[in-house]
């Protein structure tokens, strides 16, 4: 599991995310940057950014099973939106996928994503435990 955490003196993070996080042994996974498709490639809620966190989070959490991790083993995630203003739907949907110790994040607005009906996008970084 990957060991976010806070340092006195500097200011505390304000949402689902630690300042920093140290990468445990393990294997690294670099997960490319997910959108709102299902497994059709159909886009899964149009115009609301909390459904689209969601499902986006659900793509990401596939990817990591299907490796045998779990969300628990993300150090960094790095989260692009169309709309800042939605960030406190974006830590409410995170807030069901994450638990503390919370993985480092960035977000970064963009003016638009690949498709128009996108709205947010992650990317994300793991270490898997290596079995044994």
């Amino acid at each position: 599991m990957a060991q976010g955490f806070n340092v006195e003196g500097v200011v505390e993070p304000f949402g689902i995310f630690s300042s920093a996080a140290w990468q445990p042994e393990g294997r690294v996974l670099h997960i490319s940057g997910h959108v709102s498709q299902d497994a059709a490639g159909r886009t899964v809620g149009k115009g609301d950014m909390a459904v689209q966190t969601r499902q986006v989070m659900e793509n990401i959490r596939d990817v990591l099973a299907s490796v045998d991790g779990t969300m628990d083993d993300i150090a960094k995630i790095t989260v692009f939106v169309t709309d800042v203003g939605a960030i406190d739907q974006i830590h409410a949907v995170r807030s069901e996928f994450f638990k503390k110790p919370y993985p480092a994040s960035t977000l970064v607005q963009v003016a638009q994503l690949i498709d128009p009906d996108w709205l947010i996008e992650i990317e994300a970084t793991a270490v898997i435990p290596i079995s044994n």
